[in-house]
């Protein structure tokens, strides 16, 4: 079976099971063990030095975890994939094995609360320097990039106020100045944007969210070209051991195969659901990549193919009109995942950017009133009346 020419929808159901694993099995089946075993020494040597094919431990490689490394490298058009048994694991160790003490590495303000403590601790802790120019300022971005660094990291959209950076122009910037260009795709998904294609070096996704959809298991992904993943993450994840378990595994390859269904549909509610919410009287503002009144509406429109799943609410009021608003809710789930079937809501301020002071938290645009929705599969009729019931609270 060829997926030459396939599109992504059919990827998702077949790439990376092209030949049984098993018995013929028609669906890729579990390998749950830690080691594999050999009839004889000279086959496990041949294997362990890599030449003949076959696993050793699962830590290194396993069957299950394969096909799934190989179905997202497929969607996203990349020449190798390394699952993570986390996002963070996948974003962490995306700077850990780029970066050395002395380096500098360049990102915006507004990114993922976990994302941030790396920037603001761990990575100072180990002789980085770390520049944090603000959310939205093209100019300041490419001037920190211009006075020299080893990597650049990028949202695109961010986390959670949902802004897009033009990923060619940061690209060529960062390869002018000697740097590598590492892109978190999550809220866009391999569906809608591909990092890769417009210059980025290094794309990293949780699979938590829209490749799995269902909030079931944890993961991560890493993706670049062969010669990157082999000079800097293959040894990285033998040695410290972040591997996706094989069960994991197994379900995130279970989430792929709806992943073109649900994301079109959550995105399709998702954008009307933002045009019947914008100007509402009861919001500050409102942040969707599907509509023209985005602040970057021309970026998105050269290098996303669809919105998103994602919309930010400023609530009136601050902490309190907000936590109105979500006390208001009936159907929709107060949670911090995002990319489920099912619609969630989660207050930054309290959540995922609780660990931020309220200075930084400013800086990066989230004030104590910014709520980020995920829309699911639920009927639209359904969301808006417990979102316009709950904003009549406020």
């Amino acid at each position: 079976m060829s997926l030459t020419g396939c599109l992504a929808g059919t990827i998702a159901v077949r790439g990376g099971e092209e030949q049984p694993l098993a018995l013929g099995s028609a669906q890729a089946p579990i390998f749950q063990t830690a080691a594999f075993a050999y009839p004889d020494v000279d086959s496990w040597e041949r294997a362990a030095l890599g030449h003949a094919p076959g696993d050793i431990y699962s830590r290194n490689s396993n069957p299950t975890v394969a096909v799934f490394e190989e179905k997202v490298r497929l969607l996203e058009h990349a020449e190798r994939a390394a699952a993570f048994a986390s996002g963070m694991a996948a974003i962490s160790d995306s700077l850990f094995a780029l970066l050395r003490p002395g380096d500098r590495v360049v990102s915006v303000t507004d990114t993922y609360g976990g994302t941030a403590k790396l920037f603001l601790e761990f990575l100072p802790r180990m002789g980085i320097k770390v520049a944090l120019v603000d959310t939205g300022d093209g100019a300041a971005l490419d001037a920190a990039i211009a006075q020299g660094c080893r990597v650049v990291y990028l949202e695109t959209p961010t986390n959670p106020t949902l802004q897009v950076y033009d990923i060619a122009a940061v690209a060529e910037i960062a390869h002018g100045a000697g740097a590598k260009l590492v892109v978190d795709n999550v809220f866009a998904t391999p569906l809608y944007q591909s990092p890769l294609k417009l210059g980025a070096d290094v794309v990293v996704y949780s699979a938590t969210k829209h490749i799995d959809g269902q909030g079931r298991v944890l993961g991560g992904c890493i993706l670049a070209t062969e010669k990157i993943m082999v000079d800097n993450y293959q040894q990285l994840l033998r040695q410290t051991g972040p591997s996706l378990s094989p069960f994991n595994a197994w379900v995130l390859l279970k989430g792929l195969e709806t992943l073109s269904v649900r994301v079109a549909r959550e995105t399709e509610v998702a954008g009307k659901i933002a045009d019947r919410l914008a100007g509402h009287d009861k919001l500050v503002r409102l942040i969707y990549p599907g509509r023209k009144d985005h602040p970057q509406a021309a970026v998105i429109a050269k290098q996303m193919t669809g919105g998103s799943s994602l919309i930010a609410l400023e609530i009136k009021g601050g902490k309190q009109g907000a936590f109105r608003f979500l006390n208001g809710l009936s159907l929709i789930g107060i949670t911090n995942n995002l990319g489920d079937s099912k619609s969630l809501i989660t207050h930054p301020t309290t959540t995922t950017h609780q660990r931020l002071t309220p200075e930084q938290r400013a800086d990066l645009g989230i004030g104590d009133g910014l709520v980020r929705l995920s829309v699911g599969l639920e009927h639209i009729d359904d969301l808006l009346d417990d979102l316009l019931g709950a904003l009549e609270k406020v």
